[in-house]
């Protein structure tokens, strides 16, 4: 390994990610280097002016044995994303912490209807980034049990 350089932990395809901001323990994710920006399934999305700032407030639906969970939180910004089937969307975008295994972190995650989707969330490269290898092979790479301390 070259001077200076430092090992990064390594994620498989799916991991389970918690963000402690929004009070969500864990959900699990999909890892996808070929989306740029995180994802998070929200659904009845509502933008407002708080304090002088912009806002959204949205709901995380259910999972199982767990009732849905309404989440308020600062707009960091609205972007044209491409989504999977090609079409362009505009999405509101915050900034919040990502725990995946022992890494803690913030990062953007853009908020999208994911119903039809397999998984809840979608784990971009942009949040991958100088963080992780992945490892597409295996899954739960970082443990198949919520995130040691998510709920801080």
């Amino acid at each position: 390994m070259a001077r200076g350089a430092r090992t990064l932990d390594t994620v498989g395809w799916a991991e389970l990610v918690a963000l402690p901001d929004l009070d969500i323990p864990f959900v699990r994710a999909k890892v996808d280097t070929g989306a740029r920006t995180s994802a998070l399934h929200a659904i009845r999305l509502h933008h407002f002016e708080k304090d002088g700032r912009e806002w959204v407030r949205f709901t995380v639906p259910a999972r199982k044995g767990r009732s849905k969970h309404r989440v308020e939180a600062p707009l960091a910004g609205i972007k044209k994303v491409r989504s999977s089937n090609g079409e362009t969307q505009k999405r509101f975008v915050i900034r919040t912490r990502f725990v995946i295994g022992g890494k803690r972190f913030r990062a953007e995650v853009t908020l999208s209807n994911r119903s039809q989707m397999g998984y809840a969330m979608l784990v971009g490269r942009t949040a991958l980034k100088n963080r992780f290898l992945v490892d597409v092979s295996h899954a739960y790479m970082q443990g198949d049990t919520p995130p040691e301390g998510s709920k801080s």
